[in-house]
């Protein structure tokens, strides 16, 4: 087999030609296209919000108050509280309602307080009060007969 040679299919007359057909093209194109753009730009946004309100748990509309590296923790802090609430309003168990509700409370400062710490010390917060919250999430459950 011998060997051929091929020639480069970027030379500098067809960089020409192609930069010769965007200037006329491009005024009629790109208006035409950024309707389309900026719709796709918005359905991924909105899928990304979607996907990542569905990761923690809460509504779409509620996820600008879950952010940082704690998110995922103050939204379950968050839930939790909620349903503390409930057992409040039905008048059950205040007791412990009111000691759960505190506890929240000092685990809400906790991961606040985590954000500004270097990255092993935050983890190690975010675990123990996910530890925490375990526990109360499995008390919860087990005043409620679950």
């Amino acid at each position: 087999m011998s060997a051929t040679k091929r020639t480069p299919r970027i030379n500098p007359r067809s960089a020409k030609n192609a930069v010769a057909v965007a200037k006329v093209i491009g005024p009629v194109v790109v208006p035409v296209l950024i309707p389309f753009a900026a719709k796709a730009a918005a359905t991924l946004r909105n899928l990304k919000d979607n996907r990542r309100a569905h990761k923690l748990g809460v509504p779409v509309a509620d996820l600008a108050k879950y952010t940082g590296r704690g998110a995922a923790l103050h939204a379950r802090i968050a839930g939790l509280a909620e349903v503390l609430q409930e057992l409040k309003d039905r008048g059950k168990d205040d007791l412990f309602a009111a000691e759960t509700a505190e506890t929240l409370a000092k685990l809400t400062s906790a991961v606040r307080a985590a954000e500004r710490m270097p990255t092993a010390k935050r983890k190690t917060v975010h675990k123990a009060v996910a530890a925490e919250l375990d526990q109360l999430e499995q008390r919860l459950l087990h005043k409620l007969g679950i």
